[in-house]
């Protein structure tokens, strides 16, 4: 058996055709969604995912503003541009993207973001939310995990997840939200005993430990949906997920590749998370 691809790219471009005719009956109204994306030194990484949320962002209609800033700035300056943009009302969504330089402390900055304006969902009272199971802005990245499996068909109800990787980004917030699908979630992590054996109980099993291709097929259930969210770049330039697809896919109902799979999703739910913010703060939801 080989599995079925998770098309992440393909899912991504149904979304946002569904967010693309809402931006066009907010503007009837008035109202155009608004993302701030505040860049801090010169990694070359955050570099490309800012220009593609810029992208994205006039891709879709909406208003865009990237915030470029030295690696010298302070932490008192940036601190300063977020509550301007936390003023602002044709700013719907602030994003710093992350990892800011090492004499900035990230906590301070993220937690600075008006929650109604927290696009990455990484605010507290956000995060809080979460966990209590109250509306509130989801994390990009795992909201992504989640729609790709509900895009195979399968239902999470009852069935075990088994998460590989404990992250404030994703780990954490991904077991929280197959829990409120009704999963069944055990999560693994680098001291976990016997992950193998757990993670082969998985009927769902997501990756994210930032490992090269190290979970490969006898970590997995037969038919078990696997999604990868790792990226790791190897030594020959090219990039590879936290699977070793070539061997899991041989074992699994359905996979998501990397690229192509769960990367497209973070974007997209970035500006699905900024569609949500405008409705709310407009009063249009």
């Amino acid at each position: 058996m080989t599995a079925a691809i998770i098309s992440g790219k393909q899912v991504s471009e149904e979304i946002r055709i569904g967010i693309a005719q809402e931006v066009a009956e907010l503007a009837k109204r008035g109202v155009k969604p608004g993302l701030a994306v505040i860049l801090v030194g010169e990694d070359p990484g955050s570099q490309v995912y800012v220009r593609n949320k810029e992208k994205s962002c006039i891709s879709l209609g909406f208003h865009s503003e990237v915030h470029k800033l030295d690696e010298s700035t302070t932490q008192e300056e940036l601190l300063a541009l977020v509550e301007q943009l936390n003023g602002r009302d044709d700013i719907d969504g602030i994003l710093v993207q992350l990892p800011l330089p090492k004499h900035i402390e990230e906590k301070a900055v993220i937690d600075a973001i008006s929650v109604e304006k927290d696009v990455d969902g990484f605010h507290p009272v956000n995060v809080g939310n979460l966990v209590i199971g109250a509306d509130s802005l989801l994390p990009c990245t795992p909201a992504g995990v989640i729609e790709l499996i509900k895009r195979t068909g399968t239902g999470m109800a009852g069935k075990h997840a088994v998460v590989i990787g404990r992250s404030n980004i994703v780990g954490k917030p991904v077991s929280l939200l197959l829990q409120r699908e009704n999963a069944t979630v055990t999560m693994c992590h680098s001291r976990t005993a016997n992950m193998q054996e757990i993670s082969r109980q998985a009927d769902i099993l997501v990756v994210a430990i930032g490992r090269a291709n190290f979970i490969d097929a006898s970590y997995v259930k037969p038919g078990a949906v696997v999604i990868d969210v790792g990226m790791n770049r190897l030594d020959n330039g090219k990039l590879a997920g936290d699977v070793d697809y070539d061997s899991a896919k041989e074992v699994a109902g359905y996979i998501t590749p990397v690229p192509g799979g769960v990367g497209p999703m973070t974007i997209t739910m970035l500006m699905s998370n900024t569609l949500i913010a405008a409705k709310r703060r407009h009063g249009l939801e």
